[in-house]
């Protein structure tokens, strides 16, 4: 029998052949026998397409490819479920999430239909195709933590393909860092001396001074926003001095209130409360203007600050107060304050606690903290000063323990001469 060939005079293998344009295709059955096509304008790597035309992979290359996944089982290989149709398919297991995390799956739903990689068959995406997406992304304008959240959802994505023998590999199994520059800002701690400016500042404004009481809450307590804007009249016990933590307060993007648990379980507890934070809170239920209809947010009522329609405030409310409180401040002094948000205030509390002396396993349960590692290498920070103050305190420390040792030693040999006895 006289063997097929291509124009090129090229002998043609079982299941290959060559269309009157010129495309390749191999013909071929999968595990369950069903009969596919697959196509490419070049036989072999090294052929060069007719103009105008493309052909990422060659024909051979992808019969290597079927071949191993038909010996295997995986019947994904000539699928066209593009990467958007299967992160949409693993997001369908993803019910009962909290809305925030809803937002970031549908960020990354909306991104991949906006990208060319959305559209691509997932037999198709190689490592290489993987990391230049990301990095593309990046020069693109999108920061890192942006890019760390697409990540966190292709990638299992893709990991639930190569669980269904849908692939042989995962693309995306490689570390994020190692591709795209981590251009993250660490949100830093203020220090004492710029907290009790900016806490003087606001009293002493005539717009801004009606929040100070909530600003020096945030401040010396270290809630989340979404822990303060969460707490009513019942989560606060004045006389015993503690803060009741067991949820927080949302909104979502089509402006529905909700009461969520708190971020982490570790989240829920009951904080004690100084006197100075118990004086804030009596201020501010003093102030609390009343109200004909208490608004109720997942049975909750009571909150402590509300807006001008009569609903609670919430996070986005006091970061816009914090923005133009730090314009403000930036625009009377000539030393600016740094980026002042409800979340640095977080930050400082934590910092100043953890200078303070106080137990690493303390401040875990005071800041919510699921993991101490978060507590160590995210909220307390140090810097120069702190440093060089830390290390005075020990010198000194060691100094007066040394001057105490010389004197109990001389008092001792005081005595002994004293109390010798005479011959």
């Amino acid at each position: 029998m006289e063997k097929r060939k291509d124009n090129k005079n090229r002998i043609l293998r079982t299941g290959e052949g060559q269309r009157s344009d010129c495309r390749y295709y191999f013909k071929y059955k999968d595990a369950k026998g069903d009969t596919h096509f697959v196509y490419s304008w070049k036989l072999e790597p090294y052929d060069i397409p007719p103009a105008g035309k493309t052909s990422k992979l060659s024909l051979r290359e992808m019969e290597r490819q079927i071949i191993r996944n038909v010996e295997d089982g995986i019947m994904g290989y000539n699928s066209r479920l593009t990467v958007l149709e299967l992160v949409k398919l693993y997001l369908q297991q993803k019910t009962g999430v909290r809305h925030t995390t809803q937002m970031g799956y549908n960020f990354v739903v909306n991104l991949l239909k906006k990208e060319a990689f959305g559209s691509m068959p997932i037999s198709n995406v190689k490592l290489s195709d993987a990391k230049r997406w990301l990095i593309q992304l990046q020069e693109d304008g999108r920061g890192y933590s942006t890019i760390h959240v697409v990540r966190g959802v292709v990638r299992p994505a893709f990991q639930m393909a190569v669980d269904d023998d849908m692939l042989n590999k995962n693309p995306f199994q490689f570390e994020l860092a190692s591709v795209v520059i981590n251009d993250s800002v660490t949100r830093e701690a203020i220090s004492r001396e710029e907290m009790r400016k900016f806490l003087a500042f606001v009293a002493q404004d005539r717009h801004f001074s009606k929040y100070y009481e909530g600003i020096f809450i945030l401040f010396h307590t270290g809630l989340r926003i979404s822990e303060f804007v969460g707490l009513t009249l019942s989560d606060i016990d004045l006389k015993a001095k503690k803060l009741t933590v067991d949820h927080q307060l949302q909104r979502k993007s089509n402006m529905e209130y909700v009461i969520e648990e708190p971020k982490t379980e570790a989240g829920r507890r009951v904080i004690p409360i100084s006197d100075e934070v118990c004086a804030a809170f009596k201020r501010i239920i003093a102030n609390r203007p009343k109200q004909k209809v208490e608004p109720m947010i997942g049975g909750k009522v009571g909150f402590l600050y509300l807006d001008k329609n009569g609903k609670p405030m919430v996070a986005l409310h006091w970061e816009h107060y914090f923005k133009h409180i730090r314009q403000k401040y930036n625009s009377v002094y000539k030393v600016p304050m740094p980026k002042v948000t409800p979340h640095v205030c977080r930050h400082t509390y934590c910092s100043i606690m953890a200078h303070s002396g106080i137990s690493p396993k303390t401040l875990q349960y005071l800041m919510g903290h699921s993991d101490i590692g978060v507590t160590f290498n995210t909220y307390a920070h140090t810097d120069f000063e702190t440093a060089e103050a830390e290390l005075k305190k020990i010198k000194k420390d060691k100094t007066s323990k040394t001057s105490a040792a010389v004197k109990t030693n001389a008092t001792i040999k005081t005595k002994k001469k004293v109390n010798k006895p005479e011959l």
